[in-house]
């Protein structure tokens, strides 16, 4: 077991080591936690989670989940009472009935607990209430992958949170025993619209080296799954319902990317000095004007005032000469007296 533990650590960004000291600190709480609570009458075994926080938000999100292979299954309809359900499209074109479907399943021993018409979805299903208790009442939902994209409307936000989204199952195909079994053996991971995903991995119920087991084959599926693999990681934590996110990995921030942006665009002490700068200058070219215009307008003042000063000395020899006139009248009339 420590071999293949090992071995699959070995292509892991995570080291075993610390895979184990988180599921050692988490099985410690929970045993802390189980003295405080009070016993409850049905007794549930709890899931442990891998939450997955990447760096860029995918860019083709998709509703069917990846299939991650666990060594150790979650669900294991040979061993564990399990309630799994199947929704069925049973529209004219498919040529599929529910006692056809129900006949196959009891012929070939397929664990499959309640199988759902598209019809009786449509119907049967529609207030909030049912659709609860629908989603309560089974572990695992499987439907033919014909109407998975109708699925969404007709299921709505109960079956996404609790990541119960029926897993796709080619029934066209005569190895619906075969799809199940795998889908059962798997850990279910949605990349959908966010840059946050979260996957079971795990059961309270199973040793502590199994639940460490699982982790690992999660985070090496994960990385396979995911665009530009290990580069687009940015953290990984190890989970339980109502615990708190223990680390696993923590991508280190890439300050060479940083450096080269900072050259690449001006600081902003350098924008500001720019802008100051250019403001000054805009103020110059400014002043320039304006003083070429007081030039301007102090020369045409100039001119005005020698315009006047020149009209005023043409009225001066008028009434020089006129009164030259009236002065030579007057000796005139004296000579003749």
């Amino acid at each position: 077991m420590m071999k293949n533990m090992d071995e699959a650590a070995a292509s892991c960004g995570v080291s075993p080591k610390t895979v184990e000291k988180a599921v050692n600190a988490l099985l410690k709480w929970r045993d802390s936690q189980s003295h405080t609570q009070k016993p409850q009458l049905l007794e549930q075994d709890e899931l442990v989670y891998l939450i997955v926080s990447l760096k860029k938000i995918p860019q083709k999100p998709r509703v069917n989940s990846y299939k991650l292979p666990l060594p150790h299954p979650l669900i294991d309809p040979s061993t564990d009472p399990a309630e799994l359900c199947m929704v069925i499209d049973d529209r004219p074109k498919s040529g599929l009935t529910k006692d056809v479907a129900s006949n196959k399943i009891k012929s070939e021993n397929i664990p499959i607990s309640k199988v759902v018409k598209l019809s009786k979805l449509k119907t049967d299903y529609r207030p909030f209430e049912a659709k609860r208790k629908l989603c309560d009442s089974y572990d695992m939902f499987f439907a033919d992958k014909r109407i998975i994209p109708l699925l969404p409307r007709l299921l709505g936000k109960q079956f996404f949170k609790k990541k119960k989204i029926p897993v796709p199952v080619d029934l066209e195909h005569n190895n619906w025993k075969e799809q199940i079994h795998k889908a059962c053996a798997s850990a279910m991971l949605f990349l959908s619209s966010g840059t946050c995903s979260v996957v079971k991995v795990g059961k309270l119920s199973m040793g502590k080296i199994e639940i460490v087991d699982n982790m690992i084959a999660a985070i090496n599926g994960i990385a396979e799954i995911v665009p530009s693999k290990w580069g687009n990681i940015r953290s990984l934590h190890l989970k339980l319902l109502d615990s708190l996110a223990l680390p696993l990995y923590q991508a280190v921030p890439d300050l060479r990317l940083k450096i080269l942006a900072e050259a690449d665009h001006p600081s902003s002490k350098d924008v500001l000095e720019e802008k100051q700068q250019e403001e000054e200058d805009a103020s110059h070219k400014k002043k320039k004007k304006n003083k070429g215009r007081i030039h301007e307008v102090q020369y045409m003042d100039e001119n005005s005032k020698d315009t006047t000063s020149g009209t005023k000395r043409k009225d001066e020899i008028k009434t020089d000469n006129v009164s030259n006139k009236k002065n030579k009248t007057a000796v005139k009339k004296v000579k003749r007296h």
